[in-house]
């Protein structure tokens, strides 16, 4: 499969995180062409702040190869890093990482700091942006506008 197909596959698991009224994120982690770890956003289902798609995908893919270190692999991500995500990147010794969309407020791949550009640090992994950016734009976008109108109808009726 290519790049754009796994960020297909990433991007449906952004849908379902979504369908739980999460932050429509998810991951997916390849090896040799196969899907070995999956994920998407559920830190408030649950009820865990590190519940983020690429975490989930990494703590998936370990279980599935029996080893903590993912070296070889691909992981496909439809937004941008936060600091904590791209430590627990570093740490699994992932060789690449695809994201789609930047996230200008949390991002560490280039939009607020540039981690894997750091030369002071012990792991070096190539880092490609942009694929199917707009397409993981256009759901991040749909999903808060519609935390937005809903938080607006709610503060209407309680005024009533």
């Amino acid at each position: 499969m290519t790049d754009e197909e796994w960020m297909w596959l990433a991007l449906g698991l952004a849908e379902k995180a979504q369908a739980l009224d999460e932050v429509p994120v998810g991951a997916i982690i390849v090896k040799n062409g196969e899907v070995i770890g999956q994920g998407y956003n559920q830190p408030i289902k649950t009820n865990d702040p590190s519940g983020h798609a690429e975490i989930i995908a990494i703590r998936a893919a370990s279980q599935q190869i029996q080893n903590y270190r993912l070296e070889g692999c691909t992981l496909y991500v439809t937004l941008e890093p936060c600091a904590m995500c791209i430590g627990a990147i570093f740490h699994a010794r992932l060789r690449r990482l695809v994201f789609a969309a930047s996230d200008p407020k949390t991002g560490v791949c280039g939009s607020i700091l540039d981690l894997p550009a750091e030369k002071k640090l012990n792991h070096h992994l190539e880092v490609h942006k942009g694929l199917l950016a707009e397409e993981s734009a256009r759901l991040l976008r749909q999903f808060f506008y519609g935390k937005r109108h809903l938080d607006k109808l709610a503060r209407y009726e309680n005024s009533n």
